[in-house]
């Protein structure tokens, strides 16, 4: 039985995992998109928000933390002065996959990792008195007012 062993194995070894883990990450970091197979996208999700959630924190141990598991110093550059900024006020979800199909040689199930580009804007948060948040008020009906009912 497998209990409390978290992550896929992907038919490798402990170290050559590893490695190959770390590989991904950098390519990850440094081309912000790389293509590989679903399983390994997964496992590599995991890996890739750490390292940002790493150089969100911004310390010297962060960074020499970071260093442990990318390979390339440009890269860790490129993640704690450029990514850390773009992912400042987003609390996580930083990656996203997108599946491709199958791959022709040997109908492996492909997919597209890839960093998210898009602004974060945090979703308000409602007690049940403000309204619902499934309510949405057009701007050309009038809401109540009497200045608004004497124009219409």
């Amino acid at each position: 039985m497998r209990h409390n062993k978290a992550g896929k194995r992907l038919g490798r070894n402990s170290s050559h995992r590893r490695a190959m883990m770390r590989n991904m990450v950098t390519s990850l970091l440094e081309h912000d998109r790389i293509t590989t197979t679903d399983a390994r996208a997964k496992e590599l999700r995991k890996l890739a928000d750490r390292m940002i959630t790493l150089a969100k924190r911004g310390d010297l141990h962060a960074r020499r933390q970071a260093l442990q598991v990318v390979q390339d110093r440009k890269v860790v550059a490129k993640l704690f002065d450029r990514l850390a900024t773009r992912y400042q006020e987003r609390p996580g979800g930083y990656t996203r996959i997108i599946k491709l199909g199958s791959r022709p040689g040997d109908n492996a199930s492909l997919s597209i990792i890839e960093l998210v580009e898009e602004e974060y804007s945090a979703k308000p948060t409602g007690t049940g008195d403000e309204g619902s948040s499934f309510a949405v008020k057009s701007e050309g009906t009038p809401q109540g007012t009497d200045e608004q009912a004497k124009e219409a």
